[in-house]
């Protein structure tokens, strides 16, 4: 890959495919693999990693909102689409671009299939989503013949698949309540297929419960963040490659006397000379402001900088005292080098924030075989 002369975000089309084959080869070869392209596929580029799974036979796709659905649409998507948490403004729209969505409750169901009966549809396909135990979305086992009776009642729309979502997969320490939770949706899966009368598809593994519940598989499987390239998991990750990776330059270098500060609020007082680089990105391009004073490291040169002081709107200053490096250097921010895992657990959060936080005005490089 080219050495960076700006900051950019770095998305290697190449890892995803190895990540997606990976993940694959821990499922079933007649498991469904739907993979989850939504915030931008995770900080990217939603319509670059969708094409590119789709090319890879993937079987599903699943977003959050509807205009992200219709962005993938217009871009050569064909294959199907799950719309995990569609809004009744957009029932309309989400029809008449083939998008499938995620029914949870009794009012959304009701209003979905009034919108199909408008549009004059036919056994729109829809899924259900029950909650066992996240607490966010989702009917429960008692609503099933509530559901069966509205569903039953018209033609519009028909339920193609059930599904439900895990709290905590990659906690070993919850493998109990994980198991409560299969468990439960066990017993809705059940009771949904006698209802019925025919076999819905099921779904309710993420990626660490792919690693970790492979006997949950179900009919289908959902996963985001390991085709990005981690796993929620040391042992997983090893087999995993980052799909991206933030680039920027060192914009200017400064020498700073002892007892100067650095950067608003003088957070940051040096105690002996030294020599700062200022970088260009910072918490508009999603660098918070918990990744300064200290706490976070960039790579220079295969070298570990700090960063010093608060964190910019548009430019962060890291410690460079004891490495060599000059002005226009290529600096990691994190990446195949430094793990957004590594990164983002020195501010105490995760790599999910971190990838999705990432600014739209990075330009996306893409590279690809």
């Amino acid at each position: 890959m080219a050495k960076a002369t700006e900051t950019v975000l770095e998305i290697d089309l190449n890892a995803l495919v190895h990540n997606y084959r990976y993940l694959r080869s821990r499922i079933r070869p007649e498991t469904k693999f739907m993979a989850v392209v939504k915030a931008y596929g995770y900080g990217s580029d939603a319509q670059e990693i969708a094409m590119c799974l789709q090319k890879a036979q993937v079987d599903y796709f699943a977003v959050a909102y509807v205009n992200e659905g219709i962005a993938l649409r217009k871009a050569g998507i064909t294959i199907p689409i799950l719309v995990l948490h569609p809004q009744k403004v957009h029932f309309k729209t989400l029809i008449e671009h083939n998008l499938e969505p995620s029914i949870y409750s009794h009012a959304i169901l009701e209003q979905f299939i009034r919108t199909a009966q408008e549009l004059g549809k036919l056994a729109y396909p829809i899924h259900l989503k029950f909650n066992t135990g996240l607490n966010r979305l989702g009917f429960t086992y008692a609503d099933l013949p509530k559901i069966y009776t509205a569903t039953e009642a018209q033609h519009a729309i028909k339920v193609k698949a059930i599904l439900s979502h895990l709290a905590a997969t990659e906690d070993r320490n919850e493998t109990e309540f994980t198991q409560l939770q299969l468990n439960r949706f066990e017993a809705i899966c059940n009771k949904a297929e006698t209802l019925f009368g025919y076999k819905l598809i099921k779904h309710v593994l993420n990626t660490s419960g792919i690693i970790n519940y492979p006997n949950a598989q179900l009919d289908m499987v959902r996963s985001g963040i390991g085709l990005y390239g981690y796993g929620n998991d040391a042992t997983i990750d090893a087999d995993l490659i980052p799909v991206v990776t933030l680039k920027t330059i060192i914009a200017q270098k400064h020498t700073i006397p002892a007892g100067e500060s650095v950067g608003y609020n003088r957070k940051y007082v040096s105690k002996k000379p030294t020599v700062t680089a200022t970088l260009p990105l910072g918490h508009a391009d999603g660098i918070g402001r918990q990744y300064g004073q200290g706490n976070t490291f960039v790579r220079i040169n295969g070298q570990l900088a700090p960063i010093v002081g608060n964190v910019c709107m548009d430019m962060i200053m890291v410690d460079v005292t004891e490495i060599e490096c000059e002005e226009g250097d290529e600096v990691i921010i994190f990446g195949k080098k430094l793990p957004a895992t590594e990164f983002s657990g020195t501010a105490d959060t995760i790599s999910y924030e971190l990838l999705t936080g990432i600014s739209q005005r990075i330009p996306r490089v893409i590279y690809k075989n």
